[in-house]
């Protein structure tokens, strides 16, 4: 029996150092509000200290105080910062390439986005703006009838980064939408964990690392292909949070580009036997 439908390989990013070279914010909005970077992040992480506070949190506030008397942080100037971050060679063309290599190889490419830094700015890059991925996860502003930010409405953390691979996992998106929480027959799950890539850069990425490693998913570390630092993937890899790990190098033919492309072919492969499997099991279960 031939199945049409095409299994679907979500593959889930982190953005700053994965796909940027930098934190989003210090490419600019930072600068703006005549602040030193690392004084900035200093004095983000001690107010976080101090307060008892989510680290994101503190940034986000810190990033609305600093504004004060200099500019108001609106959607669409956060937007305006994020057209402007620099992006590690070949993202701005991996997205649809890897998603029509996919296609050519029977699988249904999803890219999302699950990030700690601004959503808006994110939505500001070219590939954003090009409809490149399925759904951003990142921390946002609420924004008054003025349109200028003025709470939190999302703040993303390392380790609640990981609720969202379950949205995925079940194809319950929306962050409100409870039905999350409902129990799937196995065969029902929209997206397993064994069809997850998860690509990350540090720490704050091992929960999600994790969760996807130990549960059949494939966890790739990257590293800045200019650096070469590579304490972080050696790290990780001693840790067995990641199964692999490549410079941020997101041309065609790189080492990163190769390893997803046969990630691509094992899903094909492996998703061919699955549906054989569930298929035989419910006939059996009627007779």
């Amino acid at each position: 029996m031939v199945l049409s439908e095409k299994p679907v390989l979500a593959i889930c990013y982190d953005f700053d150092k994965t796909l940027s070279p930098d934190d989003m914010q210090a490419q600019g909005y930072i600068q703006s509000v005549k602040y030193d970077v690392q004084k900035f992040w200093k004095e983000s992480n001690e107010l976080a200290t101090a307060n008892d506070m989510d680290t994101n949190l503190a940034y986000m506030y810190m990033m609305i105080q600093a504004s004060y008397g200099k500019f108001y942080v609106t959607k669409n100037a956060l937007m305006n910062y994020g057209s402007h971050v620099a992006l590690y060679e070949g993202v701005k063309e991996w997205f649809e390439r890897i998603r029509q290599y996919g296609d050519a190889h029977g699988v249904t490419i999803e890219h999302y986005i699950i990030s700690s830094g601004l959503k808006d700015m994110i939505e500001g890059t070219e590939m954003a703006k090009a409809g490149a991925f399925e759904k951003i996860y990142a921390s946002s502003f609420m924004y008054n009838t003025e349109g200028v930010a003025c709470w939190p409405a999302q703040a993303i953390n390392y380790t609640n980064k990981t609720q969202f691979l379950f949205r995925i996992q079940k194809g319950i998106l929306d962050i409100n939408d409870p039905k999350v929480n409902d129990y799937f027959q196995p065969e029902d799950i929209r997206v397993p964990f064994r069809n997850m890539v998860y690509i990350g850069d540090s720490d704050t990425d091992i929960p999600c690392m994790s969760l996807v490693n130990a549960n059949g998913g494939h966890s790739i570390g990257v590293y800045d292909p200019i650096k070469k630092d590579t304490t972080k993937v050696y790290r990780m890899m001693q840790q067995h949070r990641i199964r692999y790990y490549a410079e941020a190098d997101y041309r065609d033919d790189s080492e990163l580009d190769t390893l997803v492309k046969e990630i691509i072919h094992k899903t094909a492969a492996h998703e061919i036997l699955e549906r054989r499997f569930v298929r035989d099991k419910k006939e059996a279960l009627t007779q």
